[in-house]
């Protein structure tokens, strides 16, 4: 099979990831932190090695802040509602995921929607300041679309919102591990990380990184600390880290970001994005495709490209690929925003993500697949 379905997780994972999960079952099959013996120790040493890991790459201040959660979506959930308070204000994009809208929705909390530039990062900032009301506690937004792959000027919202006082929390489903992320340099105060997209681990494990406090928690119980106490501890990681982790996933958590190190995150951006452009440019000038971006610039948007075949439904399109062995997404994506903001709310679009082990040839593969669906 031809996977192309990357930004809803790397379908292939590297043979070092897969290792150290197996190897994880294999001798570290013992609850970290909970007890004393060698092996609970050796598993609570390889979490620990896991924070240091995801600290030094994403810029965080240490692995203390680094908390291990059941997805990005949990993540999300923990910012939203655990920092936010009844008659306080959130900005969020009109690219949004709803594992970012609907924590809102459902809390009644008072949020805007800053519409993103396609054309100018700077337009996009001003429209986020703009929405600034004195009640505004945070600025929440994705790093880039996984409908249409545009990236948000980050660092430039993040400087915004340290000059104006308001928090900063980025939803980096889509771009961690594929675009380079300093969480000091972006004044990025909560990082949300689905680490089996861009970073090849399992599924079933995500990552907060949090800079500044959050107060409330959405879930209490054991963490093999202040056992005594029956109060939530208070500290991080385990004051977000209620029951056993995911051991083998973080497992090979550890192997998928070396992984991404040696290649460098540049690099397979860089190889990504040759895929993704040479198909977006194929069906730009092809008039029985439609195309939802007048452009594909390298540092505008992530290697996600969302289309259509003209006059058929993108679920048919997507059936008929699986038939000739290749794995796309059709459909809304999670995403309505996005989709009312390109007018594909009714037909939604279908959706290609390379990653690493994808090749040019693949995707002359699909294209020529292509000329057949066309007649049907």
């Amino acid at each position: 099979m031809i996977y192309f379905d990357n930004a809803a997780t790397t379908g292939r994972k590297p043979d070092t990831v897969i290792s150290a999960v197996t190897n994880s079952l294999k001798k570290l099959s013992a609850n970290p932190g909970r007890s004393g013996h060698k092996m609970s120790n050796d598993a609570a040493m390889t979490v620990y090695k896991a924070r240091e890991k995801v600290s030094d790459f994403f810029g965080a201040s240490g692995p203390e802040n680094v908390v291990f959660t059941a997805n990005c979506t949990h993540s999300i959930n923990f910012v939203i509602k655990g920092v936010l308070k009844r008659g306080e204000h959130i900005i969020i994009s009109d690219l949004e995921h709803n594992a970012v809208v609907r924590p809102l929705v459902t809390s009644d909390i008072d949020f805007s929607v800053a519409t993103v530039s396609l054309t100018d990062d700077n337009v996009t900032v001003n429209n986020f300041e703009k929405l600034i009301k004195n009640n505004t506690r945070m600025v929440f937004c994705t790093g880039a679309s996984n409908v249409i792959g545009k990236r948000l000027p980050i660092e430039k919202i993040g400087q915004m919102c340290k000059r104006r006082g308001i928090l900063f929390g980025v939803d980096a489903a889509q771009t961690a591990g594929v675009v380079p992320i300093d969480m000091k340099k972006a004044d990025i105060d909560f990082l949300c990380i689905a680490p089996h997209k861009g970073l090849y681990s399992p599924m079933g494990l995500g990552i907060l990184i949090a800079e500044k406090p959050i107060p409330f928690t959405l879930i209490q119980g054991g963490t093999g600390t202040e056992s005594i106490n029956l109060i939530q501890p208070t500290s991080l990681p385990e004051r977000f880290e209620s029951g056993t982790v995911n051991m083998p996933a973080i497992a090979g958590l550890i192997a998928g970001i070396d992984f991404v190190k040696q290649k460098s995150t540049e690099k397979i951006s860089d190889h990504e994005f040759q895929i993704v452009s040479y198909l977006y440019e194929s069906m730009r000038k092809d008039k029985d495709f439609e195309v939802y971006t007048d452009g594909f610039d390298r540092y505008s948007y992530a290697p996600v490209l969302s289309f259509n075949v003209k006059g058929k439904p993108s679920g048919e399109v997507a059936s008929y690929l699986d038939e000739k062995g290749i794995a796309v997404r059709a459909g809304l994506h999670c995403a309505p925003f996005a989709h009312k903001k390109i007018g594909t709310t009714e037909n939604g679009t279908v959706r290609v993500c390379p990653s690493v082990y994808n090749t040019k040839n693949e995707a002359d593969y699909m294209l020529n697949v292509f000329k057949s669906i066309k007649k049907l």
